[in-house]
């Protein structure tokens, strides 16, 4: 996996062609609802602009009555020396003053015997009101179109977390799997809000001020807009200084959560050895490092807001200078609060940058996860295993080579074996021998590098996972509970699976009896990773687990590693329940558990050295005697021998 996958600080573009491309997939089935969200942008925009209007139409035409309102600007338009594209412009000129005649007519004759101030304030309120519900509908519409391709997204993102195959997880980190499904999943719909139809909204705003500036009087506008280049070069500077400091900021707050993830995982050794002080120390470092780099951050926001801010000022001086005397008073109000609602966009520029920029960053982590290659896959037709049944569950391992990298050792070596159905085995053997990766390639959590599996006399590949994991049953050493109920532990959730068939299970490898002694037996809720229980307790439930499910192939892994010896005979029982008429695979820890296997298999640097029974193999005075002798004088600390292989 390449470094760049696990780059978490990485800012990306602001904008980035391919990504838009790939996140539009999860939007356009809700192209309708964006294609409306962006049409009542238009009615916004109008009716944002209605109260300068009615406020310059009370100045110029009520409260200063008899003025002669766009005069100045008919004769702006009509002195250029005579021309095709000057006597378009009249034209235009003068449809635009004949309508907005029209419409001051309206507005300034009230119905019955209103008083003209009283029914512009009417109109005033009323456009108020709509602007309002508009607003509403409008981010109410914008918002959820976002949540509904956002829902989407985030459900093919949990589906690939659940596809990837198990070597995937031994490398990422969880973490940074949950940010994938929550945060930058969050990060993507916030650009839906604040991002791209924010910033359309600006900008169409923008242009439909500047066009209406220059509708009611060109030479003022063109001389208010002369302020506009310079906000473009301070623009672009902002783009390149904040950048660099967005990415600092980001990469400090990584490296805060790093160390505080660290810390808490790891409390246990800092408190017993001391390391508060130390820890303290570094994050001190840290957070100074953080809070410096949001300085410069803001710094150059603030630089970007107070240039806004200025050449709105500079724009307001120009109109009140060049305009007095030359439009009415209404102009000159209509010019000031249009010019200040067309700055407003530029004063929020760092805060739609940060959020165009951070979208596009996870989105590019988001489609980095989901285009992760597929390392074990269904076949396009997969065959099917025969069904459950007596004679059923042979397990044969064809010259089978495993290493987990490229460029790592081989795990296994041309390994070969058969088990035959309702043949109890046992793996035995040093760390590292191979014995959990036999495992982990019969459920095909990986796929073999060289040879084959064959269950029933069919390759393992040639059938779906699904299929294939419904006829091997697991129990593992660290056994994993999920929040919920006793019986939805049990069951895992299969409708298939009833109350009394739970029940039946549980009886059978005496689990029975400590649920019925819970509070509320089998409706108990399991806490996170079923910390209310004892191991063995654990153990039971997973036994029953694995009996329900009616698997014939069953998988043991140190299933008794971690048990007590009060508990073992209750754990020994399960087992032997467990095993009654199944093909049964089991990786010893002790071996004194394993005597009575029909074969032990012995392994060394992922070859088998040795096979046969515990009696077979202990007169030949091999490897698994070796083992054996090993595990009977562990206990015995004098006579332990630095060096020796350990079991597990």
């Amino acid at each position: 996996m390449s470094d760049a996958f696990h780059e978490e600080e990485a800012l990306g573009k602001v904008y980035d062609a391919r990504l838009t491309r790939l996140l539009w997939q999860y939007v356009s089935p809700y192209r309708w609802q964006v294609i409306l969200t962006l049409l009542m942008v238009f009615p916004i925009i109008l009716i944002e602009l209605a109260p300068a209007f009615l406020i310059k139409t009370a100045l110029d035409s009520v409260l200063v009555p008899g003025g002669e309102p766009l005069e100045v600007g008919r004769k702006l338009v009509a002195d250029p020396a005579a021309g095709g594209v000057a006597d378009a412009v009249t034209a235009a000129r003068s449809w635009a003053d004949l309508w907005a005649e029209r419409v001051r007519n309206w507005l300034v004759d009230p119905p019955g015997s209103l008083h003209p101030i009283a029914w512009l304030g009417i109109l005033y309120l009323a456009i108020t009101a709509l602007a309002a519900g508009l607003q509403f509908a409008h981010m109410l519409l914008m918002t959820t179109t976002g949540q509904l391709a956002m829902r989407d997204l985030r459900r093919v993102i949990f589906d690939r977390i659940q596809a990837l195959h198990q070597g995937f997880f031994d490398r990422y980190p969880v973490g940074r799997l949950v940010t994938r499904a929550t945060n930058d999943v969050e990060n993507v719909a916030e650009m839906f809000a604040a991002g791209v139809v924010a910033l359309v909204t600006d900008i169409l705003k923008m242009a439909v001020l500047a066009a209406v500036l220059f509708a009611v009087a060109p030479e003022l506008a063109g001389v208010t807009f002369l302020v506009i280049p310079f906000l473009a070069v301070a623009a672009i500077i902002f783009r390149l200084k904040v950048r660099a400091a967005f990415r600092d900021v980001r990469v400090r707050i990584a490296r805060i959560n790093a160390h505080i993830q660290e810390t808490i995982t790891g409390m246990k050794v800092v408190q017993l050895f001391t390391r508060e002080a130390r820890n303290l120390r570094e994050f001190d470092e840290m957070n100074a490092g953080h809070r410096d780099a949001w300085k410069t951050s803001i710094r150059y926001d603030a630089l970007l807001f107070s240039a806004v801010e200025f050449a709105s000022g500079v724009s307001v001086a120009l109109i009140i200078a060049y305009g007095t005397g030359i439009v009415e008073a209404g102009t000159l109000y209509l010019f000031i609060d249009y010019m200040r609602r067309f700055f407003m966009p530029l004063r929020d520029l760092s805060a739609k940058y940060s959020v165009m920029q951070s979208s596009m960053a996870s989105s590019e982590r988001i489609f980095q996860l989901l285009e992760t290659p597929l390392a074990v896959q269904d076949p396009a037709v997969p065959e099917s295993l025969p069904a459950v049944g007596r004679g059923q569950g042979e397990v044969v391992f064809d010259h089978v080579w495993f290493r987990y990298a490229e460029s790592s050792d081989w795990v296994l070596q041309d390994l070969s074996f058969r088990v035959a159905p309702g043949e109890r085995v046992a793996f035995v053997g040093a760390t590292g021998a191979g014995k959990t990766t036999i495992i982990k390639l019969l459920s095909r959590l990986y796929d073999v590098t060289r040879g084959r599996i064959l269950v029933d006399g069919v390759d393992i590949r040639e059938v779906s996972q699904g299929d294939l994991r419904k006829r091997v049953a697991t129990v593992l050493q660290d056994v994993f509970l999920f929040s919920g109920s006793v019986r939805e532990n049990i069951s895992l959730g299969r409708e298939d699976i009833g109350e009394a068939a739970v029940e039946e299970a549980a009886r059978a490898v005496e689990a029975h009896g400590f649920v019925m002694r819970l509070p509320e037996g089998y409706e108990t809720q399991v806490r996170e990773r079923g910390t209310n229980f004892s191991a063995g307790q654990r153990q039971l439930l997973s036994f029953a687990r694995a009996l329900v499910h009616g698997a014939d192939i069953l998988v043991l892994d140190e299933a008794t590693s971690s048990i007590d010896s009060e508990t073992e005979a209750m754990i020994q029982r399960g087992i032997h329940r467990l095993m009654h008429g199944r093909t049964a695979m089991a990786i010893a820890h002790r071996l004194s558990t394993i005597r009575d296997m029909d074969r032990i298999y012995v392994l060394e640097g992922g070859q088998l050295v040795e096979s046969g029974s515990h009696a077979e193999l202990l007169a030949e005075q091999g490897a698994y005697h070796r083992l054996h002798t090993l595990q009977a004088e562990l206990p015995r600390e004098s006579d332990s021998v630095p060096g020796d292989p350990v079991l597990a």
